[in-house]
């Protein structure tokens, strides 16, 4: 295939990838600003430390008295998970239900003192403006179907991505790198912008947007783990009897999965019978010690009768790819100043998406102008003819001409 062609190829793909996902693309930027600080707007907002100043010595409660206090507190309620916030640390969270088998959807968040077994908070997640910025990033209120095409809209956008690359590389052979040629019209200028923003952030913009499309299968990959690995560790109690009368302590099942995993912190426990157990088991979850091991969790099965250890692996490279992905698409390993750097990136993003929104338009009126003329002298024009007139206009061969 010739230059000429190979570039029209991959111009027409460049073209319509990006025609198709701009418009959610911005919607993702402008959301995915606040998000990136949204631990820093917290404490703008004025958010205190929900545990009050005590002595380092005071005793901590066994974490089977705090949930005794929520049992006693909510008896229609039952407790699926619990886990521990690492900004706070003396405080425990329960995630309450109506079932065990109640929608994912169907939860109320209970904080507890770890010292004092006070409740501290009963906070409703599911309001407010950083909420609201939360689920149109993640699915646009559309649950797990708009998740899915974000995901694609994603796809796209990396394919936008590498067809504007493989554009730049022939147009740029005849310029300097960099070049802006302000001297021109508004619309070259644009256009040489649009490249140079495009190229200087198309490492960042191919990490986001692939972390972008891994966690938008998040579902996907919970369930694929579920159906492997978790069916595999609880194979053996497949036909064992329905869990009866009291249960070991959680404080004993936390004092195991900490022994077997030295080096580690618990994370969240899912109680027996919820998607992240088995109808026997209480699943804790530990994860590492370090900016990257942190966010990768490692599964610890304890028989809830019995409180033995019965199984303890890795997860998965799905499952691992998942968990390290979400931290990594907001820029939330290296603290303020990666955030900072993020949110440069996405901004610059939107900039690139909105100057490629304006070449478009202007384009496609220059096109119709153009046709206009050729109607008017009675020239007959092809198709093609007409497709070579938008790769002048990237300025491959005489661009400067047509943009006059």
């Amino acid at each position: 295939m010739s230059t000429a062609k190979q570039v029209k190829a991959w111009f027409q793909i460049h073209k319509w990838t990006s025609l198709i996902c701009t418009a959610f693309l911005l919607m993702l930027c402008l959301t995915g600003l606040p998000l990136i600080f949204h631990e820093e707007i917290e404490e703008m907002e004025g958010k205190p430390k929900l545990a009050p100043q005590m002595s380092a010595e005071t005793p901590q409660l066994s974490l089977e008295q705090l949930a005794q206090t929520v049992r006693q507190k909510f008896p229609h309620k039952v407790i699926r998970y619990n886990y521990w916030d690492e900004h706070e640390p003396n405080t425990t969270t329960f995630t309450l239900s109506d079932s065990l088998t109640a929608p994912a959807d169907n939860y109320q968040l209970v904080i507890l003192d770890n010292r004092t077994a006070r409740i501290l908070e009963e906070p409703n997640v599911q309001e407010g403006f950083m909420y609201v910025m939360f689920q149109l990033h993640v699915d646009m209120f559309m649950g797990i179907g708009g998740k899915l095409f974000l995901g694609l809209m994603g796809i796209l956008f990396v394919v936008a991505i590498v067809s504007g690359l493989m554009l730049y590389s022939p147009i740029m052979r005849r310029f300097n790198f960099g070049m802006v040629r302000t001297e021109k019209s508004t619309r070259l200028k644009w256009l040489d912008l649009h490249n140079l923003l495009g190229v200087a952030t198309v490492v960042w913009a191919t990490v986001v947007g692939l972390t972008g499309v891994i966690n938008t299968m998040s579902e996907i990959v919970i369930g694929l783990w579920q159906q492997g690995q978790l069916a595999e560790m609880v194979a053996p109690y497949k036909n064992a009897s329905p869990l009866s009368g009291k249960l070991s302590p959680l404080d004993q099942a936390l004092n195991v999965a900490n022994k077997v995993a030295p080096g580690m912190t618990p994370s969240f426990i899912a109680y027996p019978g919820t998607p992240y157990s088995s109808r026997h088991h209480y699943a804790i979850f530990m994860r590492g010690n370090t900016p990257l091991t942190e966010r990768l969790v490692k599964p610890a099965l304890i028989d809830a009768k019995t409180g033995k250890l019965t199984d303890m692996r890795d997860l998965p490279w799905y499952a691992n790819a998942l968990f390290l992905s979400q931290p990594l698409h907001f820029g939330d390993y290296g603290g303020l100043p990666l955030k900072i750097i993020w949110a440069l990136f996405d901004i610059i993003t939107i900039v690139v998406l909105g100057s490629g929104l304006y070449l478009w338009f202007v384009r496609n009126k220059a096109t119709k102008a153009q046709l206009a003329r050729v109607a008017a002298s009675n020239r007959k024009q092809s198709v093609e003819q007409l497709e070579e007139l938008e790769i002048l206009a990237l300025g491959w061969q005489k661009g400067e001409n047509y943009e006059k």
